[in-house]
């Protein structure tokens, strides 16, 4: 009994032809490598890309608070604004403190913030102390950031003619209880080149501060506070402030609340 052959190669309707499929052009109805979707292209639709040199804003009331301690009353607060994309921003920084229904002394900053790296930006600017003594004008110059571990971190030179130079550093930590119930720690250091007796700070390490607050966030944007701080002056600062007839050791109850839009 015989089989019957196969068809000899290049034979019949049906023969296999693989060579043309083994490089060379693609057949007109081929999907664009380029292409995804099903071969649809990308449509230029509004609000649906990603964009880090859109601008956004944000205004933070991170204290607003009242003091009581020491046979001491005030007021403190302290606020922070800024306007700009991923990169660059415009930033404010206010802080002051009020006692005895007078402003004690104030520290509002206008600076330019550039992005470096991860989590950290520079920053570039003007500061302005007013309050109680002669208002001052400096030149700034600092970095911020979140250092390892989460720790909120600034350190700002300034720099002004006839009063030389001054470092401001300050960290702040956020303990989570649960999502809502937040212990914040935070300290504070400022130090002075020269003394400056209208200002009534004095050369070398001025102050140190320290807080502890406990807040319940209401909601993201509203969050009121409770806790305490303590100040300590150093050295010719805190001459000037027994000259004055001021404590230079107080430890004061806080509560507030802790807002932003």
């Amino acid at each position: 009994m015989g089989h019957p052959m196969p068809p000899a190669a290049g034979a019949g309707s049906h023969d296999m032809q693989m060579g043309p499929m083994q490089g060379g052009s693609p057949p007109p109805d081929a999907r664009d490598p380029n292409a995804y979707n099903e071969g649809t292209r990308f449509a230029h639709l509004g609000n649906h890309e990603m964009n880090d040199d859109a601008p956004f804003w944000k205004v933070l009331v991170d204290k607003a608070e009242a003091a009581k301690g020491d046979g001491e009353r005030g007021q403190n607060l302290e606020l922070e604004a800024w306007y700009g994309n991923d990169y660059n921003k415009a930033w404010v920084k206010v802080e002051g403190e009020r006692r005895g229904g007078t402003l004690h002394s104030a520290r509002t900053e206008l600076l330019w913030d550039r992005a470096f790296a991860t989590f950290w930006s520079t920053q570039l600017g003007v500061r302005h102390d007013s309050g109680e003594g002669k208002s001052r004008d400096w030149l700034a110059f600092g970095v911020q950031g979140l250092a390892p571990y989460w720790f909120e971190t600034e350190a700002t030179a300034y720099w002004r003619g006839g009063s030389g130079l001054a470092l401001r550093l300050n960290a702040k930590y956020e303990v989570l209880f649960t999502s809502r119930l937040i212990l914040e720690p935070e300290l504070g250091v400022n130090l002075y080149s020269r003394s400056d007796p209208e200002r009534a700070t004095g050369s070398g390490l001025s102050d140190l501060n320290a807080g502890l607050r406990l807040r319940y966030e209401v909601t993201r944007q509203l969050a009121p506070y409770i806790g305490v701080t303590w100040n300590r002056q150093f050295g010719k600062t805190a001459d000037f402030t027994r000259m004055r007839g001021g404590d230079t050791n107080e430890v004061q109850a806080v509560a507030g609340v802790r807002f932003w839009f």
